[in-house]
């Protein structure tokens, strides 16, 4: 029986963090950040077996490039502080095809993610020891149907108070 992990963060530069030295070490790949003047090699990284750019259609074709994307996200986030990116990590159960466990996760992205105008980057891990798991880092700001940068998502919480008097209308 598959068992289920998921964690949620943020790539950030208050933590001292690089969005493109992050982009990097989960895609296996070799990247230079612009902004920090720094190559992060992860080249010889092993159990990286797939890894793709989803872009929402008004995004710049470019941005399919993960230095390009990463490195533009990088040059948007002016502040010192700036949260670049959202990571998600998910178990994939390991009675799934390769195949499967891509396109479970490529639709899971496109629907969730993708569609509300984020660019996604989804790199799949599997070293063959029964953690098949994926990284997901999507961009804090969602492209507009221009083709611009929007603004960060925030999101709202409302809290609603029940009364007994409210109860009884």
């Amino acid at each position: 029986m598959a068992l289920f992990h998921l964690h949620v963060t943020q790539v950030k530069r208050s933590a001292g963090q690089s969005v493109v030295t992050s982009a990097a070490y989960r895609a296996g790949e070799k990247l230079y950040s612009e902004y920090y003047g720094e190559v992060s090699d992860y080249t010889h990284k092993g159990g990286v077996v797939h890894t793709e750019i989803l872009l929402p259609d008004h995004a710049p074709a470019e941005y399919a490039d993960r230095a390009v994307l990463w490195n533009e996200v990088e040059k948007i986030e002016k502040a010192k502080n700036a949260q670049l990116a959202r990571e998600i990590e998910i178990s994939l159960p390991r009675e799934l095809t390769r195949e499967q466990s891509i396109s479970l996760v490529r639709e899971y992205v496109k629907r969730h993610f993708v569609a509300a105008g984020m660019c996604a980057d989804v790199c799949l891990h599997d070293t063959g020891g029964g953690n098949p798991h994926a990284h997901i880092m999507l961009t804090m700001r969602p492209f507009d149907e221009g083709g611009e940068w929007g603004a960060k998502q925030k999101k709202e919480y409302i809290c609603l108070l029940y009364t007994s008097d409210a109860a009884d209308d």
